[in-house]
């Protein structure tokens, strides 16, 4: 064992008992994180409109502070991006995480002093944790790689501004800056298919031990590195035996991923965003990630059945259930108040918390009633690929309202690596498992409103050459899981000319 290796190890029994007492101790944590958020920002201007120095408990703090997204926050984070000082947060932010926005154009999320090293600890804390585990540690001595965005910064009335992963790419600590890949000049190619060719070809002789991004687009480089070598990663990387990923569900990928690796290998899943790093999977063993409680971040949860409701209510901490649906409201000390970050989530584990994503609020199908979300539809796929050589690269569902013949249906469009040898058997797998899940989908299909689901084969790529036509190939940019219109699936029909 290096001495590396030694020190990772010493190091993340640190970390790991660290850990344990704000997990051990949830609602006193996040009290104590809630306090000194409203302590701090009481003399920022949204302190003062909404009364910060009466509030002193969570209840006063609901009744004063709406739930906003974005847009409905837009007015103060507009001043904060004009220069204006103390406006969500004391003093100026140190970065705008720069985001593209599904209704407002480009967003502008606020990173400050006090809310950046966050995002770095969480990284690290996350790969810490696996090393307390598993006593796996040989691999810090190896090369890391991190498909990312860009990290040159543009500038606005003098706050830089980038993506969140450009920016977090000048925080790398000392320690790891020798073991990272690509090159500095590599990561800042804008175009995704230049870069990752420009990554296949500074990588492939490297001792790669780590590889880190958005399982789609690491899923790019693992087949370029193939066409390249002819060779499974695997074998190209004998001491590849980690992925690290976030931002979608790994397991509708797994298959693909284990078939281009060659084996099987471990893998870590975060829940990070430009809003804030919510969660980290800490252990190989349970199910979901542990929800980081003492990270400047206070959780609210309002039932997804209740959001659109005139007055929902706000649970805390303490008050949430396994298994139910919650849209993820956060206060934090970047300056966002009650923000609506639009994802959803499911808690696993009480003790300690941990949490899966279920989907985006805004991303679901129920345009006969029947409250489809993300996770559902991922478990399908999951559950009728089991036991079978089906390998998929992506996938998108919609509904279709109005069909030339016969009932309603929802249309699952796969973009296929190995194909069902009985397309019928694997979408009534699909359609059993949907069932089972949402006793919604179940009643209609029952009462004749719906018929079973339609799957619709997408040509090779089809779905990379969709991103790349509307300027989201690559980085942190992923496809919905599901629409309620047919905005993606008429363009995916209309570009490969089904």
């Amino acid at each position: 064992m290096s001495l590396k290796s030694a020190a990772a190890k010493i190091f993340a029994t640190r970390i790991f008992n660290k850990t344990q007492k704000s997990a051990n101790n949830p609602v006193a944590t996040q009290q104590k994180v809630f306090k000194n958020l409203i302590r701090q920002a009481k003399k920022t201007e949204f302190g003062s409109d909404h009364h910060f120095a009466h509030i002193k408990t969570f209840e006063d703090f609901a009744k004063k502070v709406p739930v906003r997204d974005y847009e409905e926050l837009k007015p103060y984070i507009e001043k904060v991006v004009k220069g204006k000082e103390d406006v969500l947060w004391k003093g100026k932010p140190l970065y705008f995480a720069k985001t593209s926005g599904t209704t407002s154009g480009a967003k502008y999320i606020p990173l400050t002093k006090a809310s950046m090293p966050f995002h770095i600890q969480a990284a690290r804390d996350a790969i810490l944790h696996y090393i307390h585990e598993t006593g796996k540690a040989d691999f810090v001595s190896g090369k890391m790689i991190f498909l990312q965005g860009s990290p040159e910064l543009d500038e606005k009335n003098g706050i830089k501004l980038g993506r969140l992963s450009g920016i977090v790419a000048h925080f790398v600590p000392k320690y790891l800056q020798k073991n990272r890949m690509p090159s500095w000049e590599t990561n800042c190619i804008e175009d995704w298919e230049t870069k990752v060719d420009a990554i296949v070809e500074e990588t492939f002789n490297e001792n790669m031990t780590v590889i880190s991004g958005i399982p789609s687009w690491v899923q790019m480089y693992f087949e370029k590195l193939k066409q390249k070598t002819g060779k499974p990663v695997g074998e190209i990387f004998r001491n590849f035996n980690l992925f690290i990923y976030g931002g979608v569900n790994y397991e509708p990928y797994r298959a693909k991923f284990e078939n281009l690796i060659g084996r099987k290998v471990d893998s870590i899943e975060l829940f990070p965003a430009s809003e804030g790093f919510f969660a980290y999977q800490d252990s190989q063993k349970e199910k979901g990630m542990l929800l980081l409680l003492n990270s400047g971040i206070f959780y609210e949860f309002i039932k997804s059945e209740e959001f659109f409701t005139e007055k929902p209510r706000r649970y805390t901490i303490g008050e949430v259930e396994l298994g139910v649906n919650y849209v993820l409201i956060i206060s934090t000390n970047a300056g966002l108040w009650a923000y609506n970050i639009g994802d959803t989530v499911q808690f696993t584990s009480l003790k300690p918390y941990r949490v899966v994503v279920s989907g985006r609020i805004k991303h679901y199908i129920s345009a006969f009633g029947e409250h489809v979300i993300g996770k559902e539809v991922e478990t399908a796929l999951k559950e009728a690929m089991e036991n079978t050589n089906i390998r998929v690269n992506e996938f998108t569902v919609a509904p279709q309202i109005t069909p030339k013949t016969g009932l309603p249906y929802h249309e699952w469009f796969i973009e296929f690596e190995n194909e069902p040898e009985n397309f019928s058997a694997f979408a009534e797998a699909i359609n059993t498992s949907m069932r089972r899940q949402n006793v919604y989908y179940d009643d209609l299909i029952v009462g004749n409103v719906l018929q079973n689901l339609i799957i619709t084969k997408i040509p090779k790529n089809g779905f990379q050459d969709y991103m790349k036509s509307i300027g989201k190939l690559g980085g942190q940019n992923k496809i919905p899981r599901l629409s309620n219109d047919r905005k993606i699936a008429d363009a995916l029909m209309r570009d490969n000319e089904i």
